[in-house]
């Protein structure tokens, strides 16, 4: 329950029994039942000051001494949502300078990045300052250490939105995707930016198209690229099938011999909006028989630890087929 590098707990820690300021407090020891299943076994140290930081709740004392002894309790259970609660109630009574509270704050947040109790503290405290400055520099710090760290991501979503610091998150995003391709919380992020600004406009789904295919060339077996480009299709009116860009891409893919099961999940998804759209249009490569061949070729080779999920689709897109009145006969593409 300890953090081992803090300040407040280190072999010069005088327990809150033996300090004089603290005599007027009676201790108030944790009640585990008459018959407790499983005692656990507390260090003196951590003992000692819950039992005055209990006894302090149950006088609601505010003071000074008050607030250090939630610092102290802090650093041994940062994960203690009524001591950072308890903390907000002294700060706020004894109206203390609450971007000192954000130093500490931030200090802290970087030793317990994915802890989500800090990170709740400190928006609080943004929101009742309204000054989100420093809030996406201590993310990416948070982030250089984790880049998929949630806690920190949720934060900077929520400040980015809250107080509109979109300016230069794109460049951002990018500088962590040409790092890391493969960071799916980047991925997300992008959407995130592009989704609450322009909106995906043709021109600006055109744009992501292109920045999309251009990624996926640089690592194939990328699913978060893959995903990021499926969400994008969404947006278009039009249709995947019908997206040329997007269908030439994936064909000239599959024709040099590549078998992705990103990509084939693509051109099944191409095969199955065809037949619900189109009524499985006998001049189009897109055709129940290829769905059928394709998922066969997922369940078998390519992605097996999802076969049943393709079986699945293979009997889903049939019996679609059949209720359509669509005949299985078109030639495959294999």
């Amino acid at each position: 329950m300890s953090d081992s590098s803090s300040d407040e707990c280190d072999t010069q820690h005088v327990l809150f029994k033996n300090r004089p300021e603290w005599s007027d407090v009676t201790p108030l020891k944790q009640d585990d039942g008459d018959e407790p299943v499983v005692l656990i076994d507390y260090t003196e140290e951590f003992e000692d000051c819950f039992d005055y930081f209990r006894a302090i709740v149950q006088k609601k004392e505010y003071s000074d001494r008050a607030l250090q002894l939630t610092k102290t309790a802090a650093s041994l259970n940062p994960a203690n949502y009524t001591v950072w609660q308890y903390r907000r109630e002294i700060l706020k009574s004894l109206g203390k300078d609450l971007h000192e509270e954000l130093d500490y704050i931030g200090k802290v947040i970087l030793k317990q990045t994915k802890n989500y109790q800090v990170w709740h503290h400190r928006r609080i405290i943004v929101e009742w300052l309204q000054d989100p400055s420093k809030e996406k520099y201590l993310t990416e710090e948070a982030l250089a250490k984790d880049p998929k760290n949630y806690h920190a991501w949720q934060h900077r979503q929520w400040a980015i939105k809250t107080f509109n610091l979109y300016d230069e998150e794109l460049a951002y995003v990018d500088q962590l995707l040409k790092e890391d391709v493969k960071n799916n919380s980047a991925w997300n992020q992008r959407y995130f930016v592009v989704n609450n600004t322009t909106g995906f406009t043709e021109q600006i789904l055109n744009n992501e198209i292109d920045y999309t295919l251009g990624k996926i060339k640089l690592l194939i077996e990328n699913e978060s690229s893959w995903n990021y480009l499926r969400g994008l299709l969404v947006h278009d009116k039009k249709g995947i099938s019908h997206n040329k860009k997007v269908a030439d891409f994936c064909e000239t893919l599959y024709n040099e011999g590549n078998r992705s099961p990103f990509l084939l999940a693509v051109i099944v998804d191409m095969c199955s909006e065809q037949l619900t759209y189109d009524g499985g249009d006998g001049d189009s490569i897109y055709t129940v028989m290829r769905a059928k061949e394709l998922c066969n070729d997922l369940a078998t080779q390519y992605d097996t630890i999802r076969a049943k999920y393709w079986v699945h689709m293979a009997e889903t897109i049939e019996k679609q087929a059949k209720e359509q009145d669509i005949q299985d006969t078109s030639s495959s593409t294999k």
